[in-house]
């Protein structure tokens, strides 16, 4: 049933690349088919209408309007789908996605902090600590995130521009944070969205399943340039992931 029920490959979205992309489609899929049976039964209503109260069949206007009960079958019947909708499929996603959230031990974590127009993305290097933050030390040119590099913790960090390398089938989580306006993390083919509130840490999880390269859009209007912040998802097996931030953290690249 489900196979013939989800038409998500007919209704143009990119290339799904997460693990719960399928469950998102799908139900997009089903208030598809809710919009094609009200087109259609309300269509067909209207068209019923036109029919049955011409002015040759009508020629005396009625005020008491249509009587029957095809329209309140209708109705009932709609906020029943509208109804498994919510409770069958919005709720447990929105769940799993909001409060199931992975053990840090064997996920991979990542902060993105946002500001005016770039994505600095703050890898923990090899020791899986980061590094603590202070506003008092952000420097636009040398040090955007306020690296406190008086902490050990902070030495083997990695703070790269609008480059996000994630492992694929592992589970990440991406904390995010903004250090100016509200914008918006959004990775249409992770069906990942996200809005990023100024002293706020939002954390978001979700499974990358597919290697390649994703953008990063704002999906929220925060200023002049927004147009261009945009940054790049990177998807690989774990091995090429370490070596990358390894070779980054090092110089050697």
């Amino acid at each position: 049933m489900r196979d013939f029920l989800d038409i998500s490959h007919l209704l143009g979205l990119p290339d799904a690349a997460s693990a719960h992309a399928g469950d998102i489609d799908y139900m997009m899929a089903l208030v598809h088919w809710l919009m094609l049976f009200l087109f259609v039964g309300w269509g067909g209503y209207f068209l019923y209408v036109l029919f049955k109260f011409r002015a040759s069949n009508n020629p005396t206007a009625s005020y008491t309007g249509a009587k029957g009960t095809f329209s309140k079958v209708q109705e009932v019947a709609v906020i029943l789908f509208e109804s498994a909708l919510l409770v069958g499929f919005a709720f447990p996603i929105w769940g799993e996605l909001k409060n199931d959230f992975p053990e840090a031990e064997a996920a991979f974590e990542v902060h993105v902090i946002a500001e005016q127009f770039k994505w600095n993305v703050h890898y923990p290097g090899p020791d899986g600590e980061f590094g603590p933050r202070d506003p008092n030390l952000v420097d636009t040119a040398i040090n955007p995130i306020g690296l406190d590099m008086s902490d050990p913790a902070s030495a083997d960090d990695l703070v790269m521009p609008d480059e996000l390398y994630l492992p694929v089938d592992q589970e990440v989580i991406v904390t995010l944070t903004s250090k100016d306006v509200i914008h918006s993390f959004g990775v249409p083919q992770m069906r990942v969205k996200q809005d990023v509130i100024p002293g706020l840490s939002i954390p978001i999880w979700f499974t990358p399943n597919v290697v390649g390269e994703y953008e990063i859009a704002c999906a929220q209007l925060c200023g002049l340039s927004h147009y261009r912040m945009k940054g790049y998802v990177t998807v690989a097996p774990i091995a090429e992931v370490n070596a990358w931030i390894d070779d980054m953290a090092s110089g050697a690249f």
